[in-house]
């Protein structure tokens, strides 16, 4: 139901089509990488204005990209907005902003951190970096039947009950890799319990794109709450390396002043400037990638009676098969790039290919196995 997470070695989070090509012997520029659920139809780059290549980030432009992510992302009101160079960045430096905007941290006592897992595990390795104790609690817990009982409103029922000493909680919404989502009232009441005793909840929207519906959004700017969102994902931009933190102006503050000055580059800011305004592209966008999604579960699932779906999203789906370390190794020698987990080694993500890409998928599952 939980465990003391005390590891902190970077782990593998896919997309290293080098290692790839060396282990299997298929040139890096030839690989279908399906490893990383980055969309594999990226936005149209608008065009760069000379200077943005030029010259340190204008305020206007970095401004332009704060508004576009606070209406694209549902910014609460007085939410304040932090962009990074990547969400990886943010989930880096926030135990450190949080230790620094933390009224409550208790002298002496080392303070717990909790993650709704088995998820990414970089939450894990960053809150320990900061010297705090990581564990990993999992949706049967009692925490989660507590804040989505069905008794009655929300406001009739008391809040669930918390260690004192728990300081933060982290939910990846949805979750990678099973795509698992926490309804928005059972986020509420956990963000309600924790802020009742000074606490944070971290909800980490990277993969929220697909479907807006499990965003926590208008709750963005209250104090004890701060949502992660990463730009790449959705809009096939991961190149772009671009992050945002809405939350409380005290700890988004905090925040920025880790990440510093002209963190993110002036071409990222455009980007981020016209992409998070299209919403006819992104609605678009939600309906093809649907519909692929279903093709790409037909085509793993009616190619091996083995495979099984146990979860995703609309940019990966993760499937079990009993002999998934022999599937990885014959894709990967067809350059074809899964991911696999080695805590669940029976479990494989695939990310979603474009049309040619899975046409290659489906020729590579169904080839019989090399003698």
């Amino acid at each position: 139901m939980d465990t003391p997470l005390t590891g902190m070695a970077v782990r593998d989070h896919g997309g290293n089509r080098t290692a790839a090509a060396a282990r299997f012997g298929v040139a890096a520029a030839d690989w279908l990488d399906l490893s990383t659920g980055i969309n594999p139809f990226a936005y149209p780059l608008p065009v760069f204005p000379a200077d943005d290549w030029t010259r340190l980030p204008d305020a206007d432009l970095e401004q332009a990209a704060e508004q576009a992510a606070r209406r694209a992302y549902g910014a609460g009101a007085g939410a304040a907005v932090c962009l990074a160079p990547g969400s990886q960045a943010l989930i880096q430096m926030l135990p450190l902003a949080w230790q620094r905007a933390d009224a409550c941290l208790p002298a002496g006592a080392m303070p717990e951190v909790w993650i709704l897992g088995p998820t990414y595990g970089e939450h894990a390795r960053c809150w320990a970096l900061a010297g705090y104790a990581v564990r990993e609690v999992t949706a049967d817990h009692p925490l989660f039947e507590a804040a989505s009982d069905g008794a009655g409103p929300d406001t009739a029922r008391p809040l669930p009950d918390l260690p004192p000493g728990l300081r933060a909680l982290v939910v990846v919404n949805p979750d990678n890799p099973s795509g698992r989502v926490l309804p928005g009232a059972v986020l509420r009441r956990l963000w309600q319990a924790l802020a009742a005793q000074g606490g944070l909840l971290v909800c980490d929207e990277a993969f929220a794109d697909i479907d807006p519906a499990t965003a926590v959004d208008g709750s963005t700017g209250a104090d004890g709450l701060i949502v992660l969102r990463s730009f790449g994902k959705f809009y096939g931009l991961a190149g772009v390396r671009l992050g945002v933190a809405l939350g409380a102006p005290g700890l988004i503050g905090a925040l920025s002043d880790l990440i510093g000055p002209w963190a993110v580059s002036g071409p990222a800011l455009r980007c981020a400037a016209v992409a998070l305004a299209d919403d006819r592209w992104a609605t678009a966008m939600r309906h093809r990638l649907a519909a692929l999604a279903v093709r790409l579960d037909q085509v793993v699932l009616g190619s091996d009676p083995g495979f099984r779906l146990v979860g995703g999203t609309g940019l990966f789906r993760l499937y079990a098969h009993p002999q998934a370390q022999q599937v990885y190794d014959r894709l990967g020698r067809q350059g074809i790039l899964v991911r696999r987990f080695d805590r669940a080694p029976d479990h494989l993500r695939f990310g979603l290919p474009d049309e040619a890409g899975l046409t290659r998928l489906s020729q590579a599952l169904t080839r019989p196995p090399a003698a």
